[in-house]
């Protein structure tokens, strides 16, 4: 399994200089630590964003691999979203920043 850090250098090579996004994104991984999108910036800070996905650092691993599909791990539970709506309306974007991921 990856540490945050390598996890944060992934994020970081696919976002690049600009997420894509248009909003923030926080990744709470349930005690192992955070990441925060905002356009090309991508810390480990817990800072307030627009969309904060919940899940384990492992989940969060597979989803970067393909091994993990979203709706799925939203459907079991093993992923929580602060607004659903904006979610929806990010998931082709976010799939695109995933598959770079892998």
């Amino acid at each position: 399994m990856a540490t945050l850090e390598e996890i944060t250098d992934r994020v970081k090579a696919a976002v690049g200089d600009d997420s894509g996004l248009g909003k923030s994104l926080k990744f709470d991984l349930k005690g192992d630590g955070f990441i925060h999108i905002d356009g090309g910036e991508v810390t480990n800070e817990d800072k307030p964003a627009d969309l904060t996905m919940t899940m384990s650092k492992a989940d969060l691993e597979d989803m970067g691999a393909g091994k993990l599909d979203a709706t799925m791990a939203f459907m079991s539970g093993r992923l929580k979203l602060s607004d659903m709506g904006l979610a929806m309306s990010l998931q082709p974007k976010m799939g695109a920043l995933f598959s770079k991921m892998a």
